[in-house]
């Protein structure tokens, strides 16, 4: 052992657990709302429920989120209710210690260098479609091959007709990506 932090072996992943976008959305989702449950996760990025569950049963397992106890939950620790005081009727988690140092340390390099891990020149092609209004656009900005494109697609970024999903918006919101 180096001694060295574990963010160093390789960018998208986490004490050698390889780190998907939704993994991610899912960490800076838990970031901004305090605690939350998987089905308003879902609804919010308008990805399906079983990948969101899926993606909290990864980061459990690697102890990255946690779930939260109690019965009841206040607005001032779940920052996207509206109501004062909520009554579980799902089973909440928040970042655990671990994970609230891990999203800590995410920053525009560390951004950069994961979605260059994820795809070829990731990096420049995220930022052009974030600030595009579709692929199309993007195309215009940055080369995206047809192999790239179904990338895209497959992680969930844009659509069948190559306009940006709500959950690639919601990520890139999170990540600090500017539209």
């Amino acid at each position: 052992m180096s001694g060295e932090n574990t963010r160093k072996e390789r960018a998208g992943s986490y004490r050698g657990s390889e780190l998907l976008p939704v993994h991610l959305y899912v960490l800076t989702h838990l970031k901004r709302a305090g605690v939350d449950y998987a089905k308003m996760m879902a609804k919010m990025s308008g990805l399906p429920l079983e990948l969101i569950t899926d993606a909290i049963g990864d980061l459990l397992e690697i102890g990255l989120i946690e779930r939260d106890p109690g019965s009841a939950v206040k607005r001032s620790r779940a920052r996207f209710k509206k109501a004062f005081e909520v009554h579980k009727h799902h089973t909440y988690y928040r970042l655990s210690r671990e994970g609230e140092l891990f999203v800590r340390s995410i920053d525009r390099k560390w951004v950069e260098e994961y979605f260059n891990a994820l795809l070829p020149n990731g990096g420049k092609i995220v930022k052009a479609l974030a600030e595009s209004r579709d692929v199309k656009e993007a195309g215009r900005k940055v080369s995206i091959d047809g192999e790239t494109l179904e990338e895209l697609r497959i992680l969930r970024f844009v659509a069948g007709k190559g306009r940006k999903t709500e959950f690639f918006r919601r990520l890139c919101e999170f990540l600090g990506i500017r539209e």
